[in-house]
């Protein structure tokens, strides 16, 4: 899941106060889920009665498929790997459901503002940055943190099972032993061009592969919506902003603002008492009153040495510190130049001046002074209209009165599948829950205001609707064609590295075969295709001069490979690598084992 979120960034914690970052998920639980959890007679699998729906299986397929990682000619294999993967999933989380492994909203919440998919350059998390990802790679806020916390929890219960596995000595040294063994071998690709003839697909050879894939080319359910969206950013824009309202705002910022400050401490405990050390700022606050410099002053009667010889300078002061006292609230009542009265903190009592404010002129931050009134204005009129859209559309029967009510532009759609592949808000999975939930497909109501990031909600209601449907032979036939090609091709392809390879096998030459060769290959060989490389490491050892020979099925290729010869790897130095690689196979051993056993307990009903 992650992985497709950090496809979509090009490089995607200082100090956070996390704190006030979870406020922004608190407004992603009020989402739907209504129709995405919807378990019934279309399940595709059942898992101990839990079912696992069609959308579940063909949201994944598609961001897949969008992602660039499933060609859509691998749709139907990648499918089955997909509904394979959603049940060993399901058992995963049911045994860690039923184990007591849980994982807090706060957990959580602190979990996503430190992953670095979602901050920004300076490291900070972005609620822009985060928005953005997740809709490049097809989550809402609400699904993204479904997923993470079920994925969360199979990782903690995997590592607790890795964890308990460990490897002999002897285990190490063979693994270390294979691990470095190296491989000379050769190899060569047949291609469609090696064949005597290009396939040549009839009209009976398509209707046949229609016939038999025709589940490979079914027109999905579909509807046609009409939506309204609200967005905040729209609000923004229409608001005004005048003079005092900036004024205003420039003053209640100036207030907050860091000061550079300058203190004359006294302390007081051991070598005085409080009230001498009152006493001693008295007669501190009599030098200032008669003209004294400020910093000579803090030279001559400050406790704290270290700003005493900068003439009592402290650095700034903002409202997040906490010196204890009225300390902090004493420097925000000070102007420049001001000098407070005798102020206590917990490390004695002050006098304190404020040499400068932190702040822009109000000039330089009119422009960014705007830009927040706007977006706080809009915020409150946003929440206002939200609340109005929410109401309006269970009122009423359609979506246009409820766009003319609150001037939002009432769209269409084209027709859209559960599948997904719509752009912009009809994208979102959670609006494509709500299409196809009961409630508005069947019973033809509006759908609940559905929240696709923190600033935007929308509304769909279904126009017309048509059931999912076989797609006629003419309208697929280049489908088809390409198919029938593909496979024919593979086809030849095999039945040619078999002849060829009977006669290398019995000795003879391939002449036609344009061969590779590769020296002393180790098992991460980068020369040749993984695939290949597998295949040298598997066949055995050839005898004497006469090579090991097998071939291997690649995408629309065939390889023939010969093993000429095997170089054995050192297994007498038993280091750290081996020993780690060997716990970690081992680890993976126990996990696939852990899975085996919960998948053969489990009562698995595939549809």
């Amino acid at each position: 899941m992650l992985q497709r979120i950090r496809e979509g960034s090009q490089g995607w914690v200082a100090k956070l106060i996390v704190g006030a970052i979870i406020v922004t998920f608190a407004l992603f639980g009020a989402e739907s889920l209504v129709g995405y959890f919807t378990a019934g007679s279309d399940d595709v699998a059942t898992v101990n009665g839990e079912g696992i729906s069609p959308r579940a299986v063909e949201t994944q397929v598609q961001r897949g498929i969008r992602s660039g990682q499933v060609p859509p000619e691998q749709e139907r294999q990648y499918r089955g790997q997909v509904i394979d993967q959603l049940i060993r999933q399901r058992v995963l989380d049911q045994y860690a459901e039923n184990g007591g492994l849980h994982l807090s909203d706060d957990q959580l919440d602190q979990l996503i503002v430190s992953m670095p998919e979602f901050q920004d350059q300076q490291g900070r998390f972005s609620n822009e940055v985060f928005t953005n990802r997740l809709a490049q790679a097809g989550y809402s806020p609400s699904s993204f943190r479904r997923e993470l916390r079920a994925d969360t929890l199979r990782r903690q219960l995997q590592a607790g099972v890795a964890g308990a596995a460990f490897s002999l000595p002897s285990e190490n040294q063979r693994l270390k032993a294979l691990q470095q063994q190296q491989r000379t071998f050769r190899f060569a690709t047949l291609t469609a061009a090696d064949l005597e003839q290009p396939v040549d697909p009839q009209p009976a050879d398509l209707e046949r592969y229609y016939s038999s894939h025709q589940d490979e080319f079914v027109r999905p359910e579909e509807v046609k919506v009409n939506y309204l969206v609200l967005n905040q950013q729209d609000l923004t824009d229409d608001i005004d902003i005048d003079e005092q309202m900036l004024r205003d705002a420039y003053d209640a910022a100036r207030e907050q603002a860091p000061r550079e400050v300058s203190q004359i401490l006294v302390t007081y405990g051991d070598e005085r008492t409080q009230a001498e050390a009152r006493e001693r700022l008295e007669q501190a606050q009599s030098k200032l009153q008669s003209g004294v410099d400020f910093a000579d002053v803090a030279r001559e009667f400050s406790d704290d040495t270290g700003s005493a010889k900068q003439g009592g300078a402290m650095g700034s002061v903002t409202s997040q510190d906490d010196y204890g006292g009225d300390f902090v609230d004493t420097v925000l009542g000070l102007d420049v130049g001001d000098v407070s009265g005798i102020t206590q903190s917990d490390y004695g009592l002050h006098l304190l001046k404020v040499t400068g404010i932190d702040i822009p002129t109000f000039e330089e931050d009119r422009d960014a002074l705007a830009r927040q009134l706007r977006q706080s204005q809009a915020r409150a009129a946003f929440q206002q209209r939200v609340q109005r859209l929410t109401n309006d559309v269970y009122e009423s029967d359609d979506l246009a009165s409820v766009a003319d009510e609150l001037d939002l532009t009432l769209e269409s759609s084209d027709w859209l599948s559960r599948d997904g592949g719509a752009d912009g808000v009809l994208s979102n999975p959670d609006v494509l829950a709500a299409a196809f939930s009961p409630d508005v497909l069947e019973d033809g109501y509006n759908s609940d205001v559905i929240e696709t990031d923190t600033q935007q909600r929308v509304v769909v209601r279904v126009t017309d609707h048509r059931e999912a449907s076989t797609l006629a032979l003419d309208d697929v036939r280049d489908r088809v064609s390409r198919a029938v090609e593909r496979q024919m091709t593979q086809t030849q392809l095999d039945e040619l590295a078999g002849r060829w390879l009977e006669r290398l096998r019995s000795g003879e030459s391939v002449d036609a075969a344009s061969w590779q060769q590769v020296e002393a290959s180790t098992r991460d060989e980068a020369s040749a295709p993984a695939a290949v490389v597998n295949e040298a490491f598997r066949l055995p050892r050839p005898d004497a001069d006469v090579p090991s020979w097998g071939r291997v099925a690649l995408e629309g290729r065939v390889a023939l490979v010969g093993l000429e010869s095997v170089s054995a790897g050192d297994a007498e130095d038993d280091g750290d690598f081996s020993a780690e690689l060997a716990t970690r196979l081992r680890a993976q051993s126990a996990i696939q084992g852990l899975d085996d056993t919960l998948q053969d307990e489990a009562e698995i009903d595939r549809r």
